[in-house]
């Protein structure tokens, strides 16, 4: 191929690349879109549960995990644990943070429990007023961080399934400096 083949071909794609910027910086001169102020099409919510394509009711409400604690078992929440929470936590004693922090000693300590560990301003506000991690706010934020704290930097969608809550939360009480009581009949580690 000699260079004058070279110099058409490039010339070629020189134009049709100024022709796409032309278009786009004509297109967004002559088109000016406007955002709503409310949804065109409002969905209706029905609070409750609601059915899946299994069968089995969504939770819509969510329970307290105080009685399902009894029977939990902290061998199936680390098996969760180990699928759904070790892409981002560490759980061992003075194991590094990963993208969230180290999970040990989490369960009854106050929300920021490690401190090299950078919170979300969130997580923060919530812990200066007074949050800490009972059994009630870890179900809470299981089940889905982003509504518990609002503006937190954890983006994992949820734990929907109260049991596995549970079992979950059963297993990260193994991870502690001091024993945690849990609900009488607790299977633990």
């Amino acid at each position: 191929m000699d260079s004058f083949e070279f110099n058409k071909i490039a010339a070629s794609l020189l134009i049709a690349l100024l022709v796409g910027m032309l278009g786009s910086l004509i297109g967004e001169a002559l088109i000016h879109p406007q955002t709503l102020e409310k949804n065109a099409y409002v969905i209706a919510v029905i609070e409750g549960t609601t059915e899946t394509k299994e069968g089995n009711p969504k939770e819509k409400t969510i329970v307290a995990i105080e009685p399902l604690l009894a029977s939990a078992d902290a061998n199936k929440g680390q098996q969760i644990a180990e699928k759904r929470c070790s892409q981002c936590h560490t759980f061992k004693k003075g194991e590094h943070n990963k993208i969230g922090p180290n999970l040990w000693n989490v369960v009854m300590n106050h929300m920021g429990h490690v401190s090299d560990f950078a919170f979300s301003s969130a997580l923060k506000s919530k812990e200066s007023e007074g949050g800490h991690w009972d059994f009630e706010n870890l179900n809470h934020f299981i089940y889905k961080p982003s509504a518990f704290i609002k503006g937190t930097k954890m983006s994992f969608a949820g734990l929907k399934d109260p049991k596995e809550r549970a079992d979950l939360i059963a297993y990260l009480s193994t991870l502690n400096d001091t024993v945690i009581q849990l609900p009488k009949g607790t299977a633990t580690k």
